[in-house]
Parts: structure tokens; sequence; C-alpha cells
């Protein structure tokens, strides 16, 4: 086989907890009944902040989880435990304690990444790109100059350095612990 136009390599990258996403089959898909987000079954057993979970930070009203497909390490989702799909939705306490969340993902991703900068934001609605659209959630994601590689560019992929739980371990030890 040669490298001509026509014909290209595949590179591979290595995406192990992506498993049990691809491992989904149809008929599993069909199968189940249950319409609740990933985010109302992670709350739904009321845990606490631990690696298996992925949860950061849980305060009354809104926690931070990581997100189990980054676009980079220590991309953090802050979001209400309640099922809301809009801002305008949300109760005065959910409000301030969502935004209180994001400020303490910030200071927490500012101190164990030390980036460039930190991009913030919010999909509402799935014509606006929102993954899960009934439940609100704030993309909370350090950045680095030059961090767009020719895999984003060229293979249309992502390079992520570090495991889930190491990107957990590293947050959860940089968390600021102070009250509300």
């Amino acid at each position: 086989m040669t490298n001509s136009p026509r014909t290209k390599a595949l590179g591979q990258i290595w995406a192990g907890w992506r498993k049990e996403y691809v491992a989904r089959t149809p008929d599993t898909a069909e199968k189940n009944t249950d319409r609740s987000s990933v985010f109302e079954k992670i709350f739904a057993t009321n845990s606490e902040p631990n690696k298996d979970n992925y949860v950061l930070w849980q305060g009354s009203y809104c926690a931070a989880v990581l997100n189990l497909y980054p676009y980079v390490s220590g991309h953090v989702l802050v979001l209400p435990k309640r099922k809301v799909g809009d801002l305008a939705n949300l109760d005065k306490e959910e409000y301030f304690e969502l935004w209180e969340g994001v400020r303490l993902a910030t200071q927490a991703i500012q101190s164990a990444y030390k980036p460039d900068g930190i991009n913030i934001g919010v999909n509402i609605g799935e014509a606006a790109g929102a993954s899960i659209p009934e439940h609100l959630h704030v993309h909370c994601l350090p950045r680095w100059k030059g961090d767009t590689t020719f895999l984003t560019s060229v293979a249309e992929s992502r390079m992520i350095p570090e495991t889930l739980s190491s990107s957990w371990d590293r947050l959860q030890a940089n968390w600021p612990h102070e009250p509300l």
C-alpha cells in the first residue's frame, strides 16, 4: 500500500476510559428504559466526592465532576444536581452555588495545571452543542498557547496525556476547601 492522495494511514490513540461507551450495542440502548441522565445517576446515590464517581466537589444544590470525555486534562463540569436544562430555570440558590462552583473549579484548575488560560462555557440546547441538553452544565477547562496539535487539526482527535483518575487526584489535591 502506498501513501497516495487516496490512501491515508489510520492513527491510533489509546483512550481506555471510552471502552464502556464503544461497547454499547443498539440492542442495549433500546432496552434502556431509564431516561435519567448520567448526572442524575451520579447524584441519585447522594455520593460524596470520590474517584469512583469522579465527583470533585458537592454543595447543597450543585456539584463539580470530571468530564468523562474531556477535551483536555482537567476538564471539569459544574452543574446543578437537579435536572434543569436552562439557566433561566434555576432557583436563586442553585444559580449562586453554580457560579461559586465555577469559581472553585477555576481556582483548582489554575493551581493544578498552571494553564495559560481557562475556557468557561455553557451550551444551552442541542442546537448550541449541548450533549446532554436536559441537564445544564458549565465546562471549565485549562488551555495553553499552542495546545491544538496536529492531531486536532489533521486527525480530528485529541491527545489526553493523563488518565481521568490522575486528573481527579490532581484537581482534588488542589481544590479550594473553603466554605461557600
